[in-house]
């Protein structure tokens, strides 16, 4: 199958709100669901969306058929004209790098179900979830290396804050297939559930997210994702500045109230 601007728009992505819950489904299984232009556009569009609206409060990443995400639907990137400087940093910047960062800025927690291989660019879309569930068949590919071609969608900035520079390497300089327990033990996978029970854990986990509230996960989140980037004397500055904001919501007084009344909270996400 070749890269498709012919896809139609509604099935490249397929949207669905349960529970307080968006599900983005990849849909183009015949091709392993590699990321095209517009794939790729619809899916950051997704989760620009799902952090807007207040209905949902968590988001679940996988795809349809056989595969997560092949990557980057590279089937005629060979073709075309001469190169002019620039182009290749403008098309990652507006590209692999946008969608990695539309996952990582979400202000919904997500989790990504991988129910079959993440290769490349669809490796790094499952590591910047917040949660990583996979299933027992799934694998994980720095396939990079086998097409001569240096990581990217951020690959390198992801995989040593998980395994460190000397696993990263490790991956990154022989692109081996790893399996789903070997990437769970490494670090990258919180959890592996044989194949018929991805969607059901899924599902459980992001309804008790969904239960939760909403604005701590989202400065939570923040707060995680900035540590690794900053001294102490910023970080310190940054959890004050959440704990003033998630202060004023409704679902803090609720927490605090449940607390003195000894009862169990009843978060609204707000």
């Amino acid at each position: 199958m070749t890269s498709s601007p012919e896809d139609p728009v509604e099935s490249r992505v397929l949207r669905s709100t349960d529970a307080h819950v968006r599900r983005l489904t990849l849909n183009r299984p015949d091709a392993l669901n590699a990321i095209t232009p517009g794939l790729r556009e619809d899916l950051i569009r997704g989760f620009l969306d799902a952090s807007a609206d207040p209905d949902v409060r968590a988001v679940v990443l996988t795809g349809t058929g056989r595969g997560f995400c092949a990557g980057a639907d590279l089937r005629g990137a060979a073709a075309g004209g001469e190169r002019i400087p620039g182009d290749v940093t403008r098309t990652l910047r507006r590209g692999a790098q946008r969608l990695i960062a539309a996952v990582l800025d979400c202000e919904k927690p997500v989790i990504a179900a991988v129910n079959g291989t993440a290769a490349g660019l669809g490796a790094h879309l499952a590591l910047a979830c917040d949660l990583v569930l996979a299933a027992e068949s799934a694998r994980f590919i720095e396939v990079f290396v086998r097409r001569g071609l240096v990581p990217d969608g951020a690959g390198a900035y992801l995989l040593p804050r998980l395994v460190g520079p000397q696993r990263a390497k490790e991956l990154m300089f022989f692109g081996d297939a790893l399996t789903a327990p070997e990437a769970e033990r490494l670090g990258l996978v919180n959890r592996v559930v044989p194949a018929d029970a991805l969607e059901k854990t899924a599902r459980e986990w992001a309804e008790r997210l969904a239960a939760g509230p909403t604005r701590a996960l989202a400065l939570t989140k923040q707060l995680v994702n900035a540590s690794l980037e900053t001294d102490r004397a910023t970080a310190f500055a940054a959890e004050a500045a959440a704990q003033e904001i998630n202060m004023t919501t409704a679902d803090a007084r609720e927490g605090v109230a449940s607390f003195v009344e000894r009862r169990g909270a009843s978060f609204e996400g707000r």
